[in-house]
Order: structure tokens, then sequence, then C-alpha cells
């Protein structure tokens, strides 16, 4: 999987925090990032923007995508998703927010987003476990 570093970041912002975000620009003390505030549209201590990459399945699985996020982690073929499925399951402050953190326009994230997240949930459930924040991060770094 050949992801673009900007893609890098935004997926890094969704499921990660700034754990990711520090690791790709090479900072050696790489910590989660605490919600300041505990408002709503600030990073999950959990993780990233929607709480990890078990909160971020939860949206779309919520939003009417559960079978498509099923094909993710199991074997067989992924089904795709679209870039205003994303949209509207992560809603408007959340993808701006990962837009805004991979450096792109919110119409590029998505569509990126919408191409690579199948294959990127699956390498990251091989068996059907959603891995751990550390796991994550060190599967997005990973050159």
């Amino acid at each position: 999987m050949n992801l673009s570093k900007p893609l890098l970041l935004g997926l890094g912002a969704l499921v990660a925090g700034n754990i990711v975000g520090a690791m790709a620009r090479g900072s050696a003390t790489a910590q989660p990032s605490v919600p300041q505030g505990g408002g709503a549209g600030g990073a999950s201590s959990e993780g990233g923007l929607v709480g990890g990459l078990g909160g971020l399945l939860e949206k779309l699985q919520n939003a009417g995508h559960g079978e498509t996020v099923k094909s993710w982690l199991g074997p067989g073929q992924n089904e795709p998703i679209e870039p205003g499925q994303l949209h509207s399951a992560l809603g408007q402050n959340t993808v701006s927010q990962a837009a805004q953190q991979a450096g792109m326009p919110e119409k590029d994230f998505l569509s990126q987003l919408a191409q690579h997240l199948p294959e990127f949930v699956d390498k990251l459930t091989p068996n059907g476990k959603i891995p751990s924040l550390q796991e994550i991060a060190a599967a997005l770094t990973k050159k």
C-alpha cells in the first residue's frame, strides 16, 4: 500500500491523532493527542478525530455501511465506498479537520480516502482484529 504523505497525515488525524502526525514529521517524542476541553470536534484520547480505527469503523457502520466495513475486515473482496458516503458518515467538522491536517482540499482528501481506506483497513485487520493505536502508528509510518 503506497499512501501519499498528505493522505497519511489525514488518516493519522482520523485514527491516530497527533502520534502519527508527529512520527511522519520525524519527531522522536510522538504522543497521542489529549482533547482540550472535551469538545466533540477535538481529538479523542483513544486516537484521532473519530476515536481510533474502531471509532472510524463504528461511524461508518452507524451510517449504514456495516456490510461494506465487514468486507474490509474479513477475507475476500473489499467493497468500495464513495467520497460522499464518507463525508456523510464522518461529518463536516471531522472531514474539514482531517483535510486541513492533510493539507489538501476536502474533495481531494475524500476522494483519496475512499480509494485507499478499504485496503488500509484490510491490511491493518488481517485477522479481523482492530489494532491498537501503537500498531496503527507503526503500520502508517512503515516504509
